[in-house]
């Protein structure tokens, strides 16, 4: 247990500290290239180099994220990448690809390697062959069970990490290696370029009959057999931690920090309580409930308790939900018990908002006074970006949160 993590996504600098703030105890992150995440902000090298400092400096680590798998005309480019990683010094790498695992042994000696799950590693005989090659851990595919799991850990040394996604968005495609993107759009998945075509509405078209097309209903709108719920395995804690799983992965490093920020806090609350007494624990439904106030498809257990399909994996429509916006951002405490806050959506007097904070359970308040930055009491804050301040009678600290039910 003392060795176990809560490890969360980070699109970019601003989304790394609300991790870090909200309870993540490490962060993965991509560069500007080579991180499966093209339409992510991601880093630059200079913010690459405050945010690994900012981690540290929080205690916490920072795993940089390079698992595309590289064609001949990456290569020159990849080793000038493993370069800089080598001077920033990130606590771990994440690959995919065996060239690239190669080249990062001789150009970033120093920095321990992870194996990605783009790397389909299903079995205890293929995280053994990375563990002997070098590999500090080894991130298990989506499509393993807790008995697969179980397994693994049994029959790998208890030195090699594990980590396994426990949350966030799920592919169709075998450990997320999917060709109808390219196939279909030209934008290739396995290059961080995937265009979600497993999201889209199908019909069924016979060979004898071009131009006629046939719907296969699942709902009034068409059917999206290829679409998949969410994973969301916050209810099975006690399960995951006594699987041997060493880190428990989010994913999200397209998500926004509202995403991250309710994520992370919901299972940091939901892991500590079981650490905290593991005989007495118990769950507590509104962890489960804060999921489903940020943009989700539904939830599902993915392949962990067993056949997906039994478990209600497949979703009924190519949307997702989305209930609550952030109405207000805290920029820190202003005294006695007053909070500064920056507005992301139009708040007005009476309006009932739920405060989110690092380190605190939400709850909800009706906005009853408001005054602007010189102390003149306001009606509303209807501008983006605009300050304002809310006496709560406490200090909030830097990414607290408003949110109001859309």
């Amino acid at each position: 247990m003392n060795k176990f993590e809560l490890l969360a996504p980070a699109g970019n600098l601003e989304r790394l500290k609300v991790a870090l703030a909200y309870g993540a105890d490490a962060v993965y992150a991509g560069g500007d290239a080579f991180s499966l995440r093209v339409r992510a902000k991601n880093f630059s090298y200079e913010d690459l180099a405050r945010g690994i400092e900012f981690t540290h400096k929080k205690g916490k680590k920072f795993y940089l994220t390079a698992n595309i798998i590289l064609h001949n005309d990456d290569i020159e480019d990849f080793i000038a990448f493993l370069k800089d990683a080598n001077r920033l010094c990130p606590d771990g790498l994440i690959l995919s690809d065996p060239g690239a695992f190669h080249l990062a042994k001789e150009f970033a000696p120093h920095i321990p390697i992870h194996i990605s799950t783009q790397a389909n590693n299903v079995n205890y005989e293929t995280v053994n062959f990375w563990h002997r090659l070098g590999a500090q851990r080894v991130v298990l595919a989506r499509e393993l069970t807790l008995e697969d799991v179980k397994t693994i850990r049994k029959k790998t040394d208890p030195d090699l990490e594990l980590e396994a996604f426990v949350h966030g968005a799920m592919c169709i495609s075998y450990s997320g290696r999917c060709l109808l993107s390219s196939y279909m759009t030209g934008r290739e998945s396995n290059a961080g370029d995937c265009a979600h075509p497993c999201r889209w509405n199908y019909t069924l078209e016979e060979e004898k009959r071009p131009g006629e097309h046939f719907p296969v209903f699942e709902n009034q709108r068409g059917t999206f057999i290829f679409n998949s719920k969410d994973m969301c395995m916050i209810e099975h804690i006690p399960e995951l931690i006594n699987s041997g799983v060493t880190s428990f992965k989010i994913e999200g490093r397209v998500k926004t920090e509202y995403y991250v920020a309710t994520v992370v806090g919901a299972y940091r609350r939901a892991i500590d309580a079981y650490l905290e007494n593991p005989e007495g624990y118990r769950f507590h439904p509104e962890w489960k409930n804060e999921l489903y106030k940020v943009s989700n498809r539904g939830y599902t257990t993915g392949f962990w308790l067993g056949n997906p399909k039994e478990n209600g994996q497949e979703y009924e429509n190519g949307g997702y939900i989305r209930n609550y916006d952030v109405a207000a951002v805290a920029k820190g405490a202003a005294g006695n018990g007053k909070t500064l806050f920056v507005q992301k959506n139009k708040l007005t007097l009476g309006d009932e908002v739920e405060v989110m904070a690092p380190n605190t359970a939400p709850f909800a308040i009706q906005i009853t006074n408001m005054t602007d930055t010189e102390g003149n009491e306001i009606s509303s804050v209807p501008h983006p970006m605009q300050e304002f301040i809310l006496d709560l009678g406490r200090d909030l600290p830097e990414y607290s949160m408003l949110r109001k039910k859309n």
